[in-house]
């Protein structure tokens, strides 16, 4: 694959649906992911003044923040950090604690999508989504939160190949070398929690390769399980 193209390409789909729609900017969360790096760096390309990251800790790990700050630093990019946690702390309080740690966490990117449309509508600027074609085919990614976007510049791009665009727009080395993480919790990873590599998803998405018997069930479950998030909410017709 040609890389190189592919990133020029991904530029001009964005500029050119930014002036289809008359938007004035960008604004995205920045999590010290490499996700939400290569968007970052897309909007970037495209507004280079009227582009804004978001750092949104929210019980979360101080390195992410940390990493957060070098990749803006890196782009030369505008961000505003808005600290979520008390408002997780309160939400917790004044609702039925479960024991579901899952339950709890996905609030976290949904408090986050919140205060991206806050600053989106405020500013006249379009949210930009961090998901990615592996991901998306899982449905890996929250409900009503890091999938809650006006548009998805990755989602069509594959987790391995998403590595390959970062080098093509120049994104430094720690951020492209970092585990892939949600950062729901300390210790996650994508890779542990799924079960299986990225590269092993990637193979079977593509055609390549047919993991083991296990893993196949696994990821045809999690594709089929997840539709729900890939279309709109059903309706009654008649």
């Amino acid at each position: 694959m040609d890389y190189k193209k592919v990133t020029e390409d991904l530029v001009k789909w964005v500029e050119d649906y930014a002036k289809e729609v008359g938007a004035k900017g960008f604004v995205f969360g920045l999590s010290g992911g490499i996700d939400s790096a290569v968007v970052a760096a897309l909007a970037k390309r495209v507004f280079p003044d009227n582009s804004l990251g978001l750092i949104m800790p929210c019980d979360s790990i101080d390195k992410d923040r940390e990493d957060a700050l070098k990749v803006a630093e890196a782009l030369g990019l505008e961000t505003k950090t808005i600290d979520l946690t008390k408002t997780f702390e309160e939400l917790m309080k004044a609702s039925f604690t479960s024991e579901k740690r899952m339950a709890r966490s996905n609030i976290k990117p949904r408090l986050r999508m919140t205060t991206l449309y806050y600053y989106a509508q405020d500013l006249g600027y379009l949210v930009l989504g961090p998901s990615n074609a592996s991901e998306w085919y899982l449905g890996y990614s929250t409900k009503y939160g890091d999938s809650g976007a006006d548009i998805m510049p990755i989602a069509n791009i594959l987790k391995t190949d998403i590595f390959k665009v970062a080098r093509e727009l120049g994104l430094p080395d720690f951020v492209i070398n970092k585990k892939p993480s949600a950062g729901l919790w300390a210790g996650q990873t994508d890779e542990d929690e799924m079960g299986f590599t990225y590269e092993v998803l990637d193979a079977y998405i593509r055609g390549e390769k047919t993991p083991e018997p296990e893993i196949k069930e696994k990821i045809d479950r999690m594709h089929k399980n997840s539709e729900h998030k890939r279309v709109m909410a059903p309706s009654f017709k008649f």
